[in-house]
């Protein structure tokens, strides 16, 4: 199976009584959104299932990829690392027919992610706004692990 996290990408500064679900992208957060997902699209051939933040600014995210997706209460803005792996049900699951699973998230949740999957515990990993990391998972010796395939940040486009 594989894993695909996915930071929504630059949004609007929250504004004091204006609900953080409803930040957008920036223009430039737009631009960073399109230019993974064509990154993604071209190299992610097999089936995917994604599921994202009920946040606006995740969705529009998503849309870039101009693929259906599932809005999932358990990305939220609150999610832990343990609700990311519950909703993406790794590494058990087949994601979606021997393809994966692509969480569309916030800040700090996937960088504990990350850090828990490469490290085994969590940390305050930094994860930039619109990176994509891609993980794998593997069983070395009856032992689930999780293996790094790639790590894009938008500032390479």
């Amino acid at each position: 199976m594989e894993l695909l996290l996915w930071r929504h990408a630059e949004a609007v500064d929250g504004a004091v009584g204006h609900p953080d679900q409803e930040r957008r992208l920036t223009a430039r957060g737009e631009k960073q959104a399109r230019h993974i997902a064509g990154w993604l699209r071209q190299h992610y051939q097999k089936q995917l299932r994604i599921l994202v933040s009920p946040a606006v600014r995740c969705q529009q995210t998503a849309h870039t990829l101009a693929l259906p997706f599932d809005i999932e209460a358990r990305l939220g803005t609150s999610a832990t690392a343990e609700d990311l792996l519950d909703a993406a049900n790794w590494p058990n699951g087949k994601g979606s027919r021997d393809g994966g699973v692509l969480l569309i998230g916030h800040q700090p949740t996937l960088g504990r992610l990350a850090a828990l999957l490469l490290s085994g515990r969590e940390a305050d990993w930094s994860f930039k706004k619109g990176a994509l990391w891609w993980f794998s998972s593997r069983s070395r010796e009856r032992e689930s692990q999780a293996v790094l395939k790639a790590m894009l940040s938008p500032e390479l486009f």
